[in-house]
């Protein structure tokens, strides 16, 4: 007895530390509470300040605030791996206990004390049938739902997630008391219920998953948000609608989005408007009207009216720039069309039923995508040029794009639409849109839900978008019935007229 009493003391001792970890890792990692704040909840002994030794005053080891913010991003870039792969670990560790716990439950007793157990004949067999199926119907289902390619590192971690790994941890660790108490210690003779109490375990962690695919998969699926993108540099605006996410799913969400439908981002058309503006600027002049020389104040009337005068045909300047820039492009344009349409005339893709050609004349898809790539190089580089976006196209991958389209017998109005109209960011290399540098900044905790009214910014290198959230209305759906006597009609004859 006193054996029993000490041993159901040690299991709760050991689950009560294990909840207090558990509680731990939530709290801090899923709602960002300080270390320091966590332990202020801890009883601390009043007289903790006598024993302590602070050491003040310059010291040759001692580093500037500077030193601190690289040391920090430094030890950022180190662990940035291990954040990736972390949660896969932690879903790894956790899957094989959930599955390794039942089948321990079988053995145990069968490895510990074989001869004093009772036979429970086919009703056992069944049981290992069911659990056998069960547990692998469990095994995919978590493949399918957990052990998925990360997307995206989120600056917190994901609070269903923690939340379903502690309940299935604290279900698991209270089967296990409960099977050391009653049937370890015990060393139950009954076989039978030992494989209903696993067949248990087994339907208890297959509900708990019905709960994941629930929380993560299903809760999200109904549009409840619309959600306003807007670029800060040239002002490109997109609108969708979201679900019930939290600040930083919705900002994953929202940048998936933005590489599929927004334009590429192109600072070389900012240029134009910055000069322009640089430009008005140069001819305003500021004036100290207190140190003003005699005799210099028609001369300065003068300027400020020239200023004024340049400041009011502004617009005619505009105007006439962008009338002769999209002139420029359309004579750009047209010489491009003429020379893809020249270039392609002279490739013939050869068929089987017709080979008149010298085996000499043939050629593989490099060779005529780097044969007729030189006559059509200059018109398609100068139009690039023209409209700012010789930057997103390399020489290979014009060159890869040609081959391609010669394989698959495609005409040139096909390989001209990659470059006529700016594609979507996600269509270009990696190298074009940086996929790994994006912060979020939110007023915010970025684990708690979006809201109506909620603002965040996804900041870039070279830009920002800016996110408004409104709530979709409740929409008020009502039938009103018409009456099919309503539709009759008479038709009135009269001798005047030509019916």
């Amino acid at each position: 007895n006193n054996y029993k009493e000490h041993t159901i003391h040690t299991m709760q001792s050991y689950l009560c530390v294990c909840i207090y970890i558990y509680i731990y890792i939530y709290t801090t990692m899923a709602f960002n509470i300080p270390f320091v704040a966590f332990l202020s909840f801890l009883p601390q002994d009043d007289n903790w300040g006598e024993t302590t030794t602070a050491v003040t005053g310059t010291s040759e080891l001692s580093i500037s605030q500077e030193e601190v913010v690289g040391l920090g991003k430094g030890m950022h870039d180190r662990t940035q791996d291990l954040r990736r792969y972390l949660p896969l670990a932690v879903g790894l560790c956790v899957g094989l206990v959930v599955l390794a716990t039942p089948l321990a439950f079988l053995l145990l007793p069968a490895v510990m004390w074989p001869d004093r157990l009772q036979a429970c004949g086919a009703a056992c067999e069944g049981l290992f049938l069911s659990i056998a199926f069960k547990l692998l119907i469990l095994l995919m289902a978590m493949w399918a739902l957990f052990l998925k390619p990360g997307r995206a590192s989120l600056p917190r971690v994901c609070v269903y997630r923690a939340f379903l790994t502690t309940l299935i941890l604290l279900l698991t660790m209270s089967y296990w008391l409960f099977y050391g108490v009653r049937i370890l210690d015990a060393q139950d003779e009954d076989y039978h219920g030992i494989v209903q109490f696993a067949v248990s375990l087994v339907d208890s962690q297959l509900f708990v998953h019905y709960l994941a695919v629930v929380l993560l998969e299903l809760r999200h699926l109904q549009p409840c948000y619309s959600v306003c993108v807007i670029r800060s540099t040239d002002g490109e605006t997109r609108h969708y609608n979201i679900g019930q996410l939290s600040i930083q799913k919705a900002a994953l969400s929202i940048l998936e989005y933005y590489y599929r439908d927004f334009p590429l981002h192109n600072p070389a058309l900012l240029s134009a408007s910055k000069h322009r503006a640089a430009k008005h600027l140069a001819g305003l002049k500021v004036y100290n009207v207190d140190g003003a020389q005699p005799g210099n104040g028609n001369q300065s009337r003068a300027m400020v009216t020239a200023a004024a005068k340049r400041k009011d045909s502004a617009h005619n300047e505009l105007y006439y720039e962008e009338a002769d820039y999209e002139r420029r492009v359309r004579k750009r344009r047209a010489r491009l069309v003429v020379a893809v349409e020249e270039a392609f005339t002279h490739v013939r893709r050869m068929k089987k039923e017709d080979e008149r050609a010298t085996p000499s004349d043939i050629m593989d898809v490099r060779e005529a995508a780097l044969a007729i790539f030189p006559s059509m190089a200059r018109a398609l580089q100068k139009y690039l040029r023209t409209t700012r976006r010789q930057h997103c196209h390399s020489m290979e991958s014009i060159q890869k794009h040609l081959a391609f389209c010669l394989v698959n017998n495609m005409s040139p109005k096909a390989f001209l639409e990659a470059y006529l109209a700016p594609s979507p960011t996600l269509q270009y290399g990696p190298e074009r849109w940086m996929a790994d540098q994006w912060t979020l900044v939110s007023e915010a905790s970025v684990t708690g839900s979006v809201k109506e009214g909620s603002e965040f910014l996804l900041k870039c290198l070279d830009f920002s978008l800016a996110v408004n959230i409104k709530g979709i209305p409740y929409i008020r759906l009502t039938e009103e019935f018409i009456d099919p006597k309503s539709h009759k009609f008479i038709l009135l004859l009269q001798s005047e007229t030509s019916v």
